[in-house]
């Protein structure tokens, strides 16, 4: 029988790469990243990666591994964990997935709806056209032209609302058409146990404003002075980090450190709340859930 497979989770900043060290111990575990942000090479501080100590503990997977000037996705990375997964397997060693991404959780659990590639021309021309009408025009604009895709999503969460405009421009077809008719799976056991920390979100708070603290402290500014001398386009993934944009701003001069810091501050908090939200209403299985920060 195959080695369970247990995924760590919850907001961030609450110490689940901790936990999962001592998690793996017990259980001959090692462990594979399931955060968006920790797969980028170039951004180690910001992302908060696992330090060089945390690898000596136990192996770690799937960190700082892809250049921040790729478009990295959740299909290549549920392919890169499965992969990690079935090598562990065979050497019977526990896979334990550790990361606050619950869209990369819940795609790898229960597949993808198989969409082509969008090319980067498609993707800078929705940003385009999200830019020059506004968010509630371009809300409009993609409800009309598929209301199914629209449901239950956020009139905020305009990177959803961009995808669903740029896969119908690509392929004439409605996101919803991909959706229904076509799905990817990933992993091939259910042998798998969700452990979901949801803390007191004040106090999460709190953690937040410390941790961005302790990363200007440990060089956040300097390692975003490197990754501007990259030249990558604002558009990717990586250059729209929690804390980067908000640096750059620092760097050219149009807001104070201060500011900075209490941007990156709100920035992050805000993805803290909409982690709550997101696990909240997932009909994913949840093995065991705590309302307290992990041990």
């Amino acid at each position: 029988m195959k080695n369970s497979i247990y995924f760590i989770t919850g907001p961030t900043a609450i110490g689940k790469s901790d936990f999962a060290i001592k998690l793996s111990k017990q259980l001959n575990g090692e462990i594979i990243n399931c955060d968006s942000m920790q797969i980028y090479k170039d951004l180690n501080i910001l992302s908060a990666r696992p330090s060089l100590l945390d690898n000596k503990k136990v192996n770690h997977h799937l960190y700082g591994y892809i250049s921040g000037n790729e478009r990295y996705n959740v299909e290549r990375w549920c392919k890169d964990a499965s992969n990690k997964i079935n090598l562990l397997n065979k050497k019977k060693i526990t896979p334990i997935l550790v990361g606050g991404t619950g869209l990369y959780i819940d795609t790898l659990i229960n597949g993808i709806a198989s969409i082509p590639t969008i090319p980067e021309e498609i993707k800078d021309k929705s940003k385009k056209i999200f830019d020059e009408i506004g968010s509630k025009n371009f809300y409009k604009l993609v409800y009309e032209l598929d209301f199914e895709a629209t449901k239950n999503i956020s009139k905020n969460d305009s990177q959803r609302f961009k995808r669903i405009w740029e896969v119908y421009k690509h392929t004439n077809k409605k996101f919803s058409y991909w959706k229904k008719n076509t799905r990817k799976k990933f992993l091939n056991s259910d042998n798998f146990k969700i452990i979901l920390f949801l803390p007191n979100r004040e106090k999460n708070y709190q953690r937040v404003n410390e941790r961005v603290l302790k990363m200007i402290d440990n060089g956040a500014i300097e390692e975003i002075k490197n990754l501007l001398n990259l030249k990558y386009k604002k558009t990717l993934p990586i250059m729209k980090a929690h804390g980067v944009p908000e640096i750059i701003s620092y760097l050219e001069g149009s807001i104070s450190l201060n500011d900075c810091i209490q941007k990156i501050q709100l920035v992050t908090r805000h993805y803290v709340k909409r982690q709550n939200t997101w696990w909240k209403s997932s009909n994913l299985p949840i093995l065991k859930k705590f309302n307290e920060f992990p041990d």
